[in-house]
Parts: C-alpha cells; sequence; structure tokens
C-alpha cells in the first residue's frame, strides 16, 4: 500500500465457532464502515448452532473446517488462502466495532511500507469482568504507536499485509498466541508494528472459570515455544497472582463495585495466573485431546468420536 493506493481491496476474515449470539452484530457493523472496498470471509470450525445461517444472510464467503483441524492458525491460513485483498484483516466474531471508521483506522498504518502488522484498541463492555477491563487498560492503551519496534499484538482486531501472510504463513502448530509468534518473525525481520488506538472493538468474553483457565493455559504452553527461555516460578507466579489480586480489589474500592467485584476479581486473577503457571510448566506435547479441552470445552466426547 502506498499513498497513490489509498484504498486496496482488504479481506476482513472472521474466526468463529457458535457465535450466533454476536456475529450478526459484527457483519452488520461491517456494512456501516466508511472503509467500503473489502470482503468478509468467515471461517467457521463446526458451528452447531445458527452461525451459519446468519453469516449467508450477509454477502460473505464461508469456509469450513473441521473441529478436529481448528488450531488458530490454521483456521487463519485457511482464511487468507481464500482472501483476495493485499490486507487481511483479522477479528473475532465476538468483537464489535466502536464505530464506523474501524476498518479504515486499521488500514491506514500500511502506508508506511514497514509496517507488517496492524492492531487496535481492545474495551470491554457492561458484562466484562472487572479484572480483564484492567488487562484491556494495560495492554491496549488510549495512545497509538506506528512505530513498534516489539512484538506484541492480537488477532481479535488486527491486520497483516497479504504479501507478508505469503512469505511466513501463521503456525498451525501452536495453541495460541500465533499473532505474537508472527510478530517476533516481523521485528527480527526488519518490520514495524503499529498499535491504533483509534482502531477500537468492544472484545465481549462470556468465560466460565474453566474457559478462563483454559485460555491462559494454551497461551503459556504456546509462549514457551515461541520463547523457549520463558519461566514462571513459583515465588512469581504467587506474587503475580496475590498482587495484581490486591490492585484490582484496590481499584473495586476507588470505582465503588468492591462488593460487587470481589468475588470475580479472586476468580479471574486465580484462574489467570493457574493457567499460566500449568502452561508454563507443561511438559507434555500438545494432543488432540487437550486441544479439544481448550477450544471445544462443552463437548469433548462427541469431537473425540469423531476423531476416531
Amino acid at each position: 500500500m502506498t499513498t497513490q493506493d489509498a484504498t486496496p481491496l482488504v479481506s476482513v476474515i472472521i474466526r468463529c465457532f457458535n457465535e450466533e449470539k454476536h456475529i450478526g452484530n459484527l457483519l452488520r457493523a461491517l456494512q456501516q464502515q466508511t472503509y467500503k472496498n473489502h470482503e468478509v470471509i468467515v471461517v467457521d470450525s463446526g458451528s452447531n448452532d445458527s452461525t451459519v445461517q446468519i453469516a449467508q444472510s450477509f454477502a460473505v464467503r464461508i469456509v469450513r473446517i473441521s473441529p478436529n483441524d481448528f488450531t488458530f492458525g490454521f483456521s487463519l491460513n485457511q482464511g487468507c488462502a481464500a482472501a483476495q485483498g493485499a490486507i487481511f484483516v483479522i477479528a473475532s466474531a465476538h468483537v464489535l466495532p466502536v464505530h464506523e471508521r474501524w476498518l479504515e483506522e486499521l488500514v491506514k498504518p500500511f502506508v508506511d511500507p514497514k509496517v507488517a502488522i496492524v492492531y487496535g484498541r481492545q474495551i470491554g463492555n457492561s458484562i466484562t469482568k472487572f479484572s480483564e477491563h484492567q488487562v484491556f487498560a494495560q495492554q491496549f492503551p488510549e495512545t497509538s504507536n506506528f512505530q513498534q519496534q516489539t512484538p506484541f499484538c492480537n488477532n481479535a482486531n488486527a491486520a497483516i499485509r497479504g504479501e507478508i501472510w505469503k512469505k511466513r504463513k501463521y503456525d498451525e502448530t501452536l495453541s495460541g498466541l500465533e499473532d505474537l509468534d508472527m510478530g517476533v518473525w516481523a521485528i527480527n525481520n526488519g518490520y514495524y508494528i503499529a498499535y491504533n488506538a483509534d482502531a477500537a472493538v468492544i472484545h465481549i468474553h462470556e468465560e466460565t472459570p474453566r474457559k478462563i483457565f483454559n485460555r491462559y493455559k494454551r497461551e503459556a504452553i504456546a509462549i514457551k515455544k515461541i520463547l523457549p527461555d520463558s519461566h514462571l516460578p513459583l515465588w512469581e507466579f504467587l506474587w503475580l497472582w496475590i498482587s495484581n489480586m490486591l490492585l484490582d480489589l484496590l481499584r473495586s474500592v476507588k470505582h465503588r463495585t468492591f462488593f460487587k467485584s470481589f468475588t470475580e476479581i479472586i476468580m479471574f486473577r486465580t484462574m489467570q495466573y493457574w493457567g499460566m503457571y500449568s502452561g508454563i510448566h507443561n511438559r507434555s506435547p500438545l494432543t488432540h485431546e487437550m486441544i479439544i479441552r481448550f477450544y471445544y470445552p462443552r463437548k469433548p466426547n462427541a469431537l473425540v468420536r469423531k476423531k476416531k
């Protein structure tokens, strides 16, 4: 993308599994975007609700993959392979753009040819857990940085140059953090990662304690593979767990939500750091059964039987 080519075709790739509650809202929001030169590709990994039927009522292409084949990297590679755009925008099905300029803002930093990846701000809503609001605020600040030289990015709300993906596909063996892995590669090869706070979405997480644990465990397993020197000794686990839990409780007093948030804060931070500690110290290979537990915790037995 150059200043002379300011509106290239953008391929919006949406990953989903049983997202009937959210996907229609996202697809309607895409219709309202100021950036009109885009196509939408929905990658569905075996939804058994009305997700696909809702998506089919919009002008989208649907790529279907088996739940048994799912990893974040595999689903994204399938979507990117079907894309025709110069820029691939990646969004989770349970995000919602804050305004109609979201797509325009996400594409804007690519005017710099050294930018390989762009990611936008994420915020919560009224059902977001108190501690997750704090995580969002820390990871996605209000200030943009178009020449970030650290590898962090997040594929719930991100974009990558198509030519970059063609050089280096997403790692399909990772249990998570395929975005960080791509970010490490980009930085090591002389590119920038751009963070645009104006490309904001509401990220809606409705997770049980087990899902929170699984999310942070699979990410910790992945970060150990991406950055083999990563470690989390017991003392650091205890310090992070207790200190963040206490900080959140103090913040909840300031926000006058202490009694409402007390149990939720303890639950979230416990599952978060217990999951991280378990993942960093995991010694077993990533098996099919682990993948089913991480991504499809509701009906693992049916999927295992299908695999056989």
